[in-house]
């Protein structure tokens, strides 16, 4: 029987920000085809965490480590973690002047994958991953970003994770913003990207996308902890009693 191990492993993190602590102490273990979502406050750490994950210089780890497919990249540059496989889509895209979404899309594939795909192949790929996202492909010759709504940089960030494949996709409050429309596009992206050979960390304030993407685990992170962890039910219990109540039983119980 053969014994999977974690795609990506947090243990026991601290993360300081201008000599502010933010995060004290957070644990994660994320395995092949699990889908995690983390949840909490305003001010919890929720991004700090994904900043920290993804190796933002200004995010100083000071105790801990983050593995990826059980290699240590706590020291590694962001540069050298999305080689490795891991994707960030931010909570607020910037914009890129001067670079077309397809040519970065072209420029990181090349990347990670060490050589070009055919560009006939490339573009096919593109095309349909667009047209999942019902992006029209006048997008792709756009400036990355730039001039986009907020709903269409959501939609580009999730055209970048199904077309890049990476091995650990961490999704910084997709959901913010979007409409009903473009969130069931953007949860349908999302799932279809999801697979026996990658895991996903949504980071999210409300259980909305959650009736769309089905997470395995729920996670509430507070005063930058995890302060406690269920399945999906833990987020109707949020959605239905709110932060608040659910921290104080929390508190209560340490």
């Amino acid at each position: 029987m053969t014994t999977l191990s974690p795609l990506l492993q947090i243990e026991d993190l601290h993360v300081a920000v201008e000599g502010k602590e933010i995060l004290r102490g957070v644990s994660l273990a994320l395995y092949p085809g699990e889908v995690h979502a983390l949840m909490g406050p305003n001010g919890s750490g929720k991004s700090t965490l994904a900043y920290a994950i993804m190796g933002h210089p200004k995010y100083q780890v000071t105790q801990g480590r983050i593995l990826l497919k059980g290699e240590d990249i706590t020291s590694a540059t962001a540069d050298e973690r999305a080689r490795k496989g891991l994707f960030l889509a931010f909570q607020y895209p910037v914009a890129v002047p001067g670079v077309t979404l397809f040519n970065l899309l072209r420029t990181a594939g090349r990347a990670l994958r060490g050589q070009d795909l055919p560009v006939v192949q490339f573009r096919r790929r593109i095309r349909e991953q667009a047209n999942l996202l019902k992006m029209d492909e006048s997008f792709l010759q756009r400036y990355v970003n730039e001039g986009f709504s907020g709903g269409e940089k959501k939609r580009a960030e999730i055209l970048q994770l199904t077309v890049l494949q990476p091995t650990v996709a961490v999704l910084d409050e997709t959901d913010s913003g979007l409409d009903i429309d473009a969130l069931r596009v953007v949860a349908e992206g999302i799932n279809a990207f999801a697979s026996p050979a990658n895991a996903i960390l949504l980071i999210t304030h409300y259980q909305r996308i959650l009736r769309y993407v089905r997470p395995r685990f729920v996670h509430i992170l507070a005063e930058g902890r995890i302060v406690r962890s269920g399945g999906p039910e833990l987020a109707e219990e949020l959605e239905a009693r709110g932060y608040e109540q659910v921290l104080q039983q929390v508190r209560s119980q340490a």
